[in-house]
């Protein structure tokens, strides 16, 4: 499960590694922490490496707290993988003139064809395993053996339309539609384009959430912060579409508050 990222750190035994065994996994985190990550100092981390100790998982909790990880101690896979994925990232910003000289992959003969952007999704990876867990979490949706199930009840709860640039939370949602909202997602909102133009940078006055009232309660903080802003945008739009609407009224009076009388067509008497 962990094989190709543990390979790629050039872990010792990345086929023999077993997450489920205690010492190894202790192991690896050590080892992340030593050779990799490098979060604490040196001589920060002998309540980590002291593995056989049974105080080592409040050690590995503080630890997960410090890196700010999505996942708890509970959730050995989700947070292993996630901890996998930072040692790679600092591996590559350590070395990034090593990899940038990797020659890039062989280019399909298809290229200019349009490509449906999930016929690549492996339902297999620990990434997307580990993204639908917290997609699940965020939503309070019960966990399930199956992730693609995860996936399909995820996108019947909350649809994304890029256009209106809102979240919509539906009760019941047609799973006709499931592909389509992640493939909208990808397209309009993750594609290079759509990144480039949201990093721009826009003037704008700093507002102040917590003097706005939401008017209804989702449970979560994050989610209410999450919806004050899309709420705030959404108004914004409205009042960039009333100018609109105002401009094209006054282009419309111009036209017909100065009728032109043709006289030629009156008379007089019956």
């Amino acid at each position: 499960m962990f094989r190709r990222k543990l390979t790629a750190l050039d872990y010792h035994d990345p086929s023999g590694f077993d997450c489920s065994d205690e010492t190894h996994f202790r192991n690896c985190i050590v080892w992340l922490e030593d050779q990799k990550i490098r979060h604490y100092k040196i001589e920060d981390r002998g309540n980590l490496r002291n593995i056989p100790s049974s105080e080592w998982p409040k050690a590995y909790e503080k630890y997960l707290q410090d890196l700010t990880c999505p996942f708890g101690v509970q959730e050995r896979k989700e947070a292993l993988d996630w901890l996998l994925g930072l040692a790679v990232r600092y591996e590559y910003g350590d070395n990034v003139d090593k990899y940038k000289n990797c020659p890039p992959l062989a280019a399909s003969g298809n290229g200019d064809r349009a490509v449906d952007p999930l016929i690549n999704l492996d339902s297999s990876s620990p990434d997307f395993k580990a993204g639908v867990t917290a997609l699940a979490n965020i939503l309070k949706i019960q966990r399930h053996d199956d992730y693609l199930v995860m996936l399909k009840v995820s996108c019947m709860r909350v649809y994304i339309i890029p256009e209106c640039a809102q979240v919509v939370y539906f009760v019941t949602f047609p799973n006709v539609f499931t592909r389509q909202a992640i493939r909208i997602l990808i397209q309009e909102r993750l594609s290079p384009e759509a990144i480039t133009k949201a990093n721009q940078n826009r003037e704008g006055v700093p507002v102040a959430l917590d003097k706005h009232v939401l008017g209804f309660d989702t449970g979560d903080a994050t989610l209410n912060e999450a919806a004050q802003i899309l709420r705030l945008l959404h108004i914004e739009e409205l009042r960039e579409l009333q100018t609109k609407i105002n401009e094209a009224i006054v282009a419309v009076q111009a036209i017909i508050a100065d009728p032109k009388t043709d006289h030629r067509l009156g008379k007089v008497g019956r």
